[in-house]
């Protein structure tokens, strides 16, 4: 578990985190109306940051809710939060919710009301070289998984059941098809290419996904957008995990059956030391 840094930032203000507090009628406690992002940061450096910025612009229009800050308060705001907590590595979470009504309604409010604007900063795991083992489950999400909104209660009844079952992640299912894992992108390796789904309201946009993509041409792997039906998991050479904290990893076994010889991969291993020195370039 990540945990939290001492600054956190909410409407306006820098505060130790323990002490952030929000209306219990807010529309992103009441009813999950509320978006989020999550920006990986390495000696003090914000990943892909335009990448995350665009994406989180995205899903404030999909939600209809006016960007509180705009492209460059958000900048200001990540750089001072990454500052007040000491630089060095940490994942950054942005949030803004439609704000606290009056009452609890479905509808918007009538009248105008000020979004909810939360972010705060927590320690960035290690990353993982051993192999991880997932298991498949129906997806069971709402229809627009573009959106990165925080109503993820299906997305976390899918990692519970994960765990409880002894693995990392669940990769996700829909009529015959991977979509995607409950915190993550997937990708397939079939005869040194990259496989991935591409882009649609059945899934979030994958900036770290991009971004791994773009390592694996520049090591001579081409990639493909492509549905995948879910026996290609089982007979692919690799399967990996995108997500933005934890970069990209390996899937050595799913639903309690080997990838290949249940280690990772050649191609994961060279895509992965790509991806650790690209985070810290300069």
């Amino acid at each position: 578990m990540a945990e939290p840094l001492p600054t956190a930032y909410l409407n306006g203000e820098f505060l130790p985190v323990e002490t952030a507090r929000i209306s219990p009628l807010d529309r992103g406690f009441l009813f999950g109306d509320a978006i989020y992002e999550v920006i990986p940061v390495y000696a003090g450096r914000p990943l892909l940051l335009d990448a995350h910025l665009a994406r989180l612009g995205n899903s404030l229009r999909a939600l209809s809710i006016v960007d509180p800050l705009q492209e460059a308060g958000w900048r200001r705001l990540v750089t001072d939060l990454i500052e007040r907590n000491g630089s060095g590595d940490m994942g950054v979470y942005l949030q803004v919710t439609r704000g606290a009504d009056r009452g609890r309604d479905h509808a918007f409010p009538a009248t105008s009301i000020a979004p909810t604007i939360f972010a705060m900063a927590s320690s960035a795991p290690a990353p993982r070289t051993d192999g991880l083992r997932a298991i498949t489950l129906p997806d069971t999400r709402w229809g627009r998984c573009d959106i990165k909104a925080t109503a993820l209660l299906a997305n976390v009844l899918s990692r519970q059941a994960a765990t409880e079952a002894g693995a990392y992640e669940a990769i996700l299912t829909w009529q015959g098809e991977v979509t995607e894992g409950s915190s993550s992108s997937v990708i397939l390796i079939e005869d040194q290419k990259l496989i991935r789904r591409p882009n649609s309201e059945a899934i979030l946009p994958g900036t770290t996904t991009d971004l791994v993509v773009a390592l694996a041409r520049e090591a001579g792997l081409p990639c493909r957008e492509e549905t995948i039906a879910v026996e290609r998991l089982h007979k692919a050479d690799e399967v990996w995990l995108a997500s933005a904290m934890r970069g990209v990893s390996a899937v050595v076994n799913i639903d309690g059956k080997n990838i290949s010889d249940g280690l990772p991969g050649s191609a994961w291993r060279e895509v992965a030391r790509r991806f650790e020195d690209y985070k810290y370039a300069d």
